[in-house]
């Protein structure tokens, strides 16, 4: 899948582990976590493809986040994101990274 970062602060955090919004402050692990899972987003063509990775837990939201996808960093966080495909010579599902949500908050 294509990756895109709906917010500055989501792309900071992939591309160096940090941002500097010290509004989004996050630990290290996971950090370090999003970054493997964003990576793994990146590697899939497909959302279906997604499904072996038990860990992640892919889900599609309901209620006020009704379009939304999610699947989980840990425990505690999820990334959401909006997948959309665009048919021309090729398909290609472009994955649009909403929000890296502490899910019990």
């Amino acid at each position: 899948m294509e990756i895109k970062f709906d917010k500055k602060y989501l792309e900071e955090l992939y591309e160096t582990g940090r941002t500097t919004d010290k509004k989004y402050r996050f630990q290290p692990q996971i950090a370090n976590k999003y970054r493997k899972t964003i990576d793994i987003l990146a590697s899939v063509s497909v959302i279906e493809d997604l499904f072996p990775y038990n860990a992640l837990r892919y889900e599609k939201l309901i209620g006020d986040k009704d379009g939304l996808e999610s699947v989980r960093v840990n425990d505690q966080y999820r990334i959401e994101f909006k997948t959309t495909k665009v048919v021309s010579e090729m398909v290609v599902t472009i994955c649009n990274i909403i929000e890296l949500s502490n899910h019990y908050k």
